[in-house]
């Protein structure tokens, strides 16, 4: 009888701790690993961060597999300009992505040789010294950096070359209830400049916002504990996210 109720003890415990654990993720914070270069040089790969699931408002995206219990969107929030949000492709509706919010609804946004054009006006860059980025086998490689100065953000963006296959658009037109995205590795990024495989983003879409980076791991993987020591970046460590 007494191993019968230890049983059923434990049984609630655990149960508890996952139901606790099932409400944070889902209503206050989330971790993400970083898994591409999309986001240099702000998010490197590597990087683990908390997203908060406040920030937008709550949809079934917000569950895990996107159980859909939650009609359309509740609490819902406008995102501003610059911020970097983490969303499920509208193209399946599962895959995590993450970019920089650029353009809100019934905005019009071009690229002109890689300038963003936000309602016809020019978002201002300057070059900055070179990002120095490490290959796989932590080889040294120089990136152009530049800092762009975006409405009431500055933030840091790479444009590695002046003929990248998006440095020239059309005219793009912000439906309502919808989202423009850009990565910050302006040649190396899938974002809604790609109309066919990400276009833009519904706002039931969005997951939260990327807060802080908890984490971060040079060219190894989290379960690598033994080569921690030395993949560590001790220096983004409980970085904010900007």
């Amino acid at each position: 009888m007494k191993t019968k109720n230890k049983f059923f003890s434990n049984f609630k415990s655990i149960f508890l701790a996952i139901f606790i654990a099932l409400l944070i993720r889902s209503f206050l914070f989330e971790p993400f690993n970083i898994p591409s270069g999309s986001m240099k040089p702000n998010l490197l790969v590597g990087d683990f961060i908390f997203v908060s699931k406040w920030s937008y408002g709550f949809s079934k995206h917000s569950l895990p597999f996107s159980i859909p219990l939650i009609p359309n969107k509740i609490f819902s929030k406008d995102p501003k300009r610059g911020d970097i949000a983490v969303f499920k492709t509208p193209e399946n509706n599962r895959t995590d992505y993450i970019k920089r919010i650029i353009g809100l609804p019934g905005d019009k946004i071009q690229i002109k040789n890689g300038i963003v054009i936000i309602n016809n006006s020019e978002i201002v860059r300057k070059r900055t010294d070179d990002f120095i980025d490490y290959g796989k086998d932590n080889n040294i490689e120089r990136k152009r950096k530049y800092k762009e100065y975006f409405f009431n953000k500055e933030f840091e963006i790479l444009d590695l070359t002046d003929n990248g296959i998006v440095d020239n658009t059309s005219i793009f037109t912000v439906p309502q209830n919808h989202y423009f995205v850009l990565g910050d590795n302006r040649d190396n990024s899938q974002d809604s400049r790609f109309i066919n495989t990400v276009g833009f983003i519904p706002s039931e879409n969005l997951v939260g916002k990327a807060q802080f980076i908890f984490f971060s791991l040079q060219n190894s993987r989290f379960l690598e504990i033994w080569k921690w020591p030395k993949a560590i970046r001790y220096n983004r460590i409980f970085k904010k996210i900007e």
